[in-house]
């Protein structure tokens, strides 16, 4: 099926760019069954994706034309062949907003940068949806009462059943029923992305752009700045929390009217809910399928849920969800439900062998040394020799060379290996060493790149040092 999908978005690019596919590389799967590969020609590279959903992908590729035709940031669609599930986008590069919350940005740059998104929201939920086609909204054209209960029953099959937490089932739907009636209380005549989560969120050129929206429908304003700030992983502090949502409301009202106090009001109740639902996507993903870097994030999702219930912005009555939601972050009971805290810690290294390789102090004996001089030196050229493996310029030539990604792929391979089967044996330190010449790029950029997989992927400790950082 793999090399099948493959040969459809091969083909798709060769007759659109009338060049042949140089290298073809899948991307790494996240929580949808959506297939994206990254096709690169002698002179253009795009992003090719392949999904068996046909009415999720007439969704996309109607809101990208129209968001596109209102100049928002989204990826520009190149071709479709909407009968063999295929269609090609811009390649809008490999930095998301998640990367970049696990990077060396300061607090302050994080802060900018959220408002920077924020800004763009309402370009979608007010301007965009005026004229949005909501016919082609799938499964549903509105978060509507059936869309709630249906979220609602998601986080009770496959996050309540699944982890045997205790309810009473009918009174556990009186509540349901009674929060969506509260919900659906708020304006829900604007565009709802559905999904606004950092790692939903494309950074190009320092320019949000803005990914996986075919989820969309009509709704309420107050889920999607939920949704991005109670994103669990992104563990948010309260406080930019309340100094966001605050810029929210200033940017929203230069649009249409509010009334500050019943937009917060309902805010909390959409804070609710989007976490419950992204519980059942843990659940589903975690629990079910077993892939455990989704129950990562669950002990953030249980402690948004602690605040919320200790913070009593929630005001309508739902006694058994509220028993329930405190079962939940009962420390004890969520200790033995789950196990995703782990005591290993990655060190992660550039150096120059010039240098000499670094010394592992930890008495394990130096875990794994890779050699990345047999991929092409950037600073064999003038124009890069004053930059390192974290700028722009080089990171594009390296990505560019056919051999990196290749060769970071079999090293991923290698060290996810060794750190499941450390985590396993609950062992405490792994080191993993890149050396070139100079230690300035090729190394830096590949330790850089597996720091960021590792971060995503599991729930450990990872230091990253550059050791030639201070001759930069």
């Amino acid at each position: 099926m793999k090399t099948n999908q493959k040969k459809i978005v091969s083909d798709l690019f060769e007759k659109w760019a009338n060049e042949t596919v140089v290298q073809i590389k899948p991307l790494p799967q996240s929580g949808s069954s959506r297939s994206y590969y990254r096709i690169f020609g002698n002179t253009k590279t795009v992003i090719g994706v392949y999904n068996l959903d046909r009415k999720e992908n007439e969704a996309f590729l109607s809101f990208s034309n129209h968001f596109l035709t209102q100049k928002l940031n989204v990826p520009e669609i190149y071709v479709s062949d909407i009968d063999n599930n295929s269609y090609l986008q811009k390649d809008l590069g490999d930095i998301t907003l998640f990367s970049l919350l696990n990077s060396d940005k300061t607090e302050n740059e994080i802060k900018n940068l959220y408002k920077k998104i924020i800004e763009n929201l309402p370009e979608f939920q007010i301007i965009g949806g005026k004229e949005l086609d909501y016919n082609k909204c799938y499964p549903r054209a509105a978060f509507d009462k059936q869309s709630m209960m249906w979220d609602l029953s998601y986080f009770k099959y496959y996050y309540l059943k699944l982890s045997n937490t205790p309810f009473d089932e009918q009174k556990l739907e009186d509540d349901f029923n009674t929060f969506s009636d509260f919900l659906l209380e708020a304006d829900c005549s604007y565009f709802l992305y559905r999904d606004m989560q950092s790692r939903n969120i494309m950074i190009y050129d320092n320019v949000p752009y803005f990914i996986d929206y075919q989820g969309g429908r009509k709704g309420a304003l107050q889920y999607d700045i939920a949704s991005l700030l109670f994103d669990a992983k992104a563990n948010l502090s309260q406080s930019l929390r309340d100094e966001l949502l605050e810029y929210y409301i200033e940017t929203i009202s230069k649009y249409i009217k509010v009334d500050k106090n019943k937009f917060i009001r309902f805010y909390y109740g959409y804070v609710l809910i989007r976490i419950l639902q992204a519980m059942g996507a843990y659940g589903f993903r975690g629990l079910y399928e077993k892939k455990e870097h989704f129950l990562q994030s669950i002990p953030y999702a249980v402690n948004n849920l602690k605040w919320l219930l200790l913070s009593k912005h929630i005001t309508i009555p739902i006694p058994e969800l509220t028993k329930v939601i405190e079962h939940l972050i009962d420390k004890e009971n969520s200790k033995s439900t789950f196990k995703v805290t782990h005591n290993l810690n990655v060190k992660i290294n550039s150096f120059s062998y010039c240098k000499g390789i670094p010394q592992d102090n930890s008495g394990n004996g130096g875990g794994f040394v890779f050699d990345c001089r047999a991929l092409h030196n950037p600073g064999k050229y003038n124009e890069y020799k004053n930059y390192t493996g974290k700028d722009k310029t080089v990171i594009d030539f390296l990505k560019n060379q056919k051999e990196t990604d290749e060769f970071l792929s079999h090293i991923y391979a290698l060290v996810d290996k060794s750190v499941e089967r450390y985590i396993e044996r609950d062992f405490s330190n792994l080191m993993v060493s890149f050396g070139c010449t100079g230690g300035r790029h090729r190394s830096v950029y590949c330790a850089e790149n597996l720091y960021k997989h590792l971060m995503e992927k599991y729930n450990i400790t990872i230091e990253l040092n550059h050791c030639e950082k201070r001759n930069w």
